[in-house]
Order: structure tokens, then sequence, then C-alpha cells
């Protein structure tokens, strides 16, 4: 699963780079709707993120772009975005002109379990899968309950802190994820920190998937869309022999 600013580096880019995401063999394209506080995000997508919104981009116009690549491409595709926008935007407007564009979920970063239940709801009898997110910190029992409420896939953190690229991953991840399996029958994938082939590797031998973003967007940053082609091709390569 690859993650990718929507209207980043340039406007325009985005329509090209989600071609090159699928080509390479991304299973799955994370499509992050700009937000001028990315309090989840380290620099590197803080960075895209305000760029973006500096060109232009919104999330009217990240729908368009989901739009148009829907048409082209079957490879799925979940909308990552903070709460502001869509609330702005409009909660059911949203969720039906997602639909409309071709997303197959939609992971809110700061809509925690539990935080507003009415809204929970709202988005959860939208039609879209709601993925939930679990981090090293969170309590068993909670945990637990997240788990049972999951849609889609769960989406684990790997570490505590915001995105970024990282040398090393942290221990007992695979036992943190066997835990969370207990209680749902849904995918786990695990994000934030993962920066290479072989980190990729390790994690795909104990969860269903592997989550990259930073390190994606610093490659493109370093040599354009054909390094950042380049980069996730050896991902893919690397998940293969696992």
């Amino acid at each position: 699963m690859t993650y990718l600013t929507a209207g980043y580096p340039a406007p325009g880019a985005t329509g090209p780079l989600l071609d090159r995401l699928a080509a390479e063999g991304a299973d799955i394209i994370e499509l992050g709707i700009p937000f001028s506080d990315p309090l989840a995000d380290g620099p590197t997508i803080q960075r895209a993120s305000h760029r973006a919104i500096e060109a232009g981009a919104t999330l009217r116009t990240t729908l368009d772009e989901l739009a148009a690549f829907r048409a082209r491409s079957g490879t799925a595709v979940v909308l990552f975005s903070y709460l502001n926008p869509v609330l702005a935007y409009g909660i059911e407007r949203f969720l039906a002109d997602a639909a409309a564009a071709g997303a197959d979920g939609l992971l809110l970063t700061d809509l925690a379990l539990g935080s507003d239940p009415a809204l929970e709801e709202r988005f959860e009898a939208g039609g879209l899968p709601l993925i939930r997110l679990i981090a090293p910190t969170t309590p068993a029992e909670r945990a637990a309950r997240i788990a049972r409420r999951a849609e889609g896939f769960i989406y684990y953190i790997s570490r505590t802190g915001v995105t970024g690229e990282s040398a090393t991953l942290r221990e007992g991840i695979g036992s943190e994820v066997a835990a969370i399996r207990e209680h749902t029958d849904a995918p786990i994938a695990v994000g934030f920190g993962i920066s290479s082939p072989e980190q990729a590797a390790e994690v795909a031998g104990v969860a269903d998937g592997i989550i990259v973003g930073s390190a994606l967007i610093n490659a493109l940053d370093r040599g354009g869309e054909d390094e950042m082609g380049a980069f996730v091709r050896s991902l893919r390569r690397a998940l293969d022999e696992v």
C-alpha cells in the first residue's frame, strides 16, 4: 500500500503518479487529501501537504483526480484525510462524492473510536469502509474493541510519534499484530517508518500488508517519478519473495 499526497509535487502530477504506482505493483493506494495542520504526519508529508495546498489542491480536486484515475484503473484507493476538511465539505456530500469518484475506503486519522459516536455512525453508514487505527500505546482492551469494529482493514501504527522514515523497525510488532488478530478477521496492515524493501519484507512476514508513505515521497523528491517507480518496484519484489 503506497501513500501519495494529492496535488504534490505540482498540479497535474497526481494522475500520472497514480498510474505509475499502479503499474509498479501497488495493491492499494492511499491518496492523501491535503490539510493545513497534519498533526499525525512528519516533516516529509507535512511539506508535501503544504506545497499542494499552496498550489491550489483541495478536497474537491482530490476527488476529481480519483475519478479520472478510476475511469482507467481498478487499483483500490483509500482516501486519507483529517476530519476538518471533510466537515467543511459536508459529511453526506463528501461520502456521496467519494463513492461516486470510486473510493474504496476512508481513513480519518483523528476520528478515534468513541470520540464522537454519532459522527462515527454517520461515516459507518455512508457506504465506504471506515479504516481504524491501532497504535502500540493502545491499551489491550481498547485495541480489542477497535478490532471488533474494523471495516476494510486495520491500520497498525508500528511506532509512536509521527510518520517518517526510520533506519530500524521497533521490536515486538509481530506479537502485537498477533494479539490484534485474536479479535478480528480483518486484514492488518502496518505503517509508519517502513523505509526499505528489507523492512517491508520483515513486516510482511507478520502482517497482511505494509504501508509506505514518507520514503516514497522522499524518493519522488530525489529523482522524480522514475525514482519513485523504482522504489515501489523494489518493494513489490521484496514482498513477492516473502
